[in-house]
C-alpha cells in the first residue's frame, strides 16, 4: 500500500480541559497484532486486544492530531477529551475500508477520506510528468480539502491545523513552479563553470569535459536524501560506463567538514568525480543554479550549455529514459 503524505499532522495542543478522558475503541478484522499504539509528541498508548480481538482504552491526552500504528498499517487520528470513537476496519483493506462511529466521528472521518484521496493523487501523479499538471491535480485536492473545512461543526483546532498546513502546501508548491519556471529558461544557455578540490588530488573545472555530458550532483555527507540516491548513482554510473558523460558530484559541506567528506568518499567508494566546492552554499557555481536545498541534479550538454537545471534524480527511471536517447 502507497502512502503519500502530502500534509504531516502533528499534535496541537488545544484548551480543553484535561479531566475528561478519551476513549477508543477499535474493532479490526483481519487484524495484524494483538496490540495497537496511539502515540502523539507527548504520549504513547499501547492497547492490547481482548478476548473477543477488540480493542478498547480510554487515557487523558492533549487535543490534537496522533498516530495509530498496529503494527503494519498507520494512520492519523484527530483525538479531543471527551470523545468516545470507535474505529471499524480491515486490515487487509485498511485505507479503503477504514472508519469512525461516535464522538469525534466527523474529523476523523474527514481523515480518512483525505487519505483515501492522497493515495489516489499519488497514483495519477506517477502517470502525469508533466510538473504544471502535477501542480494542478494537486491544487485541485487541496481546494477540496479547504472547502471541506469551511464547516464550521468539525472542531475549531482541527480546522486551524489542517488549514495551515494546507497554506503551507500551497506556498511549496508556489516555490516548486518558480524554481521551475527559472530551471526552464535557464535551458540552452551556456553553465557556469567551477574549479573545485578533485578527492582524487588538484582540481577539476567544468571545461575539462567539454565534449561530454555532464550530469551534476550537489550533495553533502550531512544530508539523508543525498546518501540515499548513492547506490543509484553508482548504478546509472556503471550502466553508463565508457559512453559521452561524466558524473560529477560536488561537495557543499563547509570547510571544517572537508575531512570527513574525503572519508566518505573514500569509505563508500564514491564513484565518478568528486569535487569539494570553494566556499559551500556560497559557491558561485551554486549560487548560479540558485541551489537552496539538496540533493540538486543538474544536466550540461557536451557543448557546455545547460541541458535540464533540474535533472531527474538516479532513483527515477526518468534520467536513464532520458540518457538513452541523448547517447544513443
Amino acid at each position: 500500500m502507497k502512502k503519500i503524505a502530502l500534509l504531516f499532522l502533528f499534535a496541537f495542543a488545544g484548551a480543553y480541559a484535561q479531566t475528561q478522558p478519551v476513549k477508543f475503541t477499535a474493532k479490526i478484522q483481519n487484524r495484524n497484532s494483538d496490540s495497537l499504539v496511539i502515540r502523539s509528541q507527548k504520549l504513547s498508548k499501547t492497547i492490547k486486544a481482548d478476548a473477543k480481538g477488540n480493542f478498547s482504552d480510554s487515557f487523558t491526552g492533549e487535543a490534537g492530531f496522533y498516530q495509530f500504528f498496529d503494527g503494519t498499517e498507520q494512520t492519523s487520528l484527530y483525538l479531543k477529551p471527551g470523545d468516545d470513537l470507535t474505529m471499524t476496519v480491515d486490515a487487509k483493506m485498511f485505507d479503503e475500508t477504514v472508519a469512525y462511529k461516535g464522538i469525534g466521528e466527523k474529523e476523523n472521518n474527514f481523515l480518512a477520506t483525505m487519505g483515501r484521496d492522497n493515495e489516489a493523487l499519488g497514483k495519477k501523479l506517477e502517470t502525469t510528468p508533466a510538473q504544471a499538471e502535477q501542480f494542478k491535480l494537486i491544487n485541485e485536492l487541496l481546494t477540496k480539502l479547504d472547502n471541506g473545512l469551511k464547516d464550521t461543526s468539525l472542531d475549531q483546532g482541527f480546522r486551524t491545523t489542517l488549514g495551515q498546513q494546507i497554506n503551507g502546501q500551497r506556498q511549496q508548491m508556489a516555490q516548486m513552479a518558480a524554481q521551475a519556471e527559472k530551471s526552464d529558461k535557464m535551458k540552452g544557455q551556456p553553465s557556469a563553470s567551477f574549479d573545485y578540490e578533485n578527492a582524487k588530488g588538484g582540481t577539476s573545472k567544468l571545461e575539462d569535459f567539454k565534449g561530454k555530458y555532464v550530469y551534476v550532483d550537489v550533495w553533502a555527507t550531512w544530508c539523508g536524501p543525498c546518501r540515499k540516491e548513492i547506490p543509484h548513482l553508482k548504478q546509472v554510473e556503471a550502466k553508463y560506463h565508457g559512453k559521452k558523460i561524466e558524473f560529477v558530484s560536488i561537495s557543499v559541506d563547509t570547510a571544517k567538514d572537508h575531512d570527513k567528506w574525503k572519508k566518505m568518499v573514500t569509505d563508500q567508494a564514491l564513484g565518478g568525480v568528486q569535487l569539494f566546492a570553494d566556499k559551500d552554499w556560497s559557491s558561485a557555481f551554486v549560487q548560479s543554479y540558485g541551489i537552496n536545498s539538496i540533493p540538486r541534479f543538474i544536466l550540461i550538454g557536451p557543448d557546455g550549455k545547460i541541458v535540464d537545471a533540474d535533472a531527474k534524480r538516479p532513483s527515477d527511471p526518468a534520467l536513464q529514459a532520458q540518457l538513452d536517447t541523448l547517447l544513443k
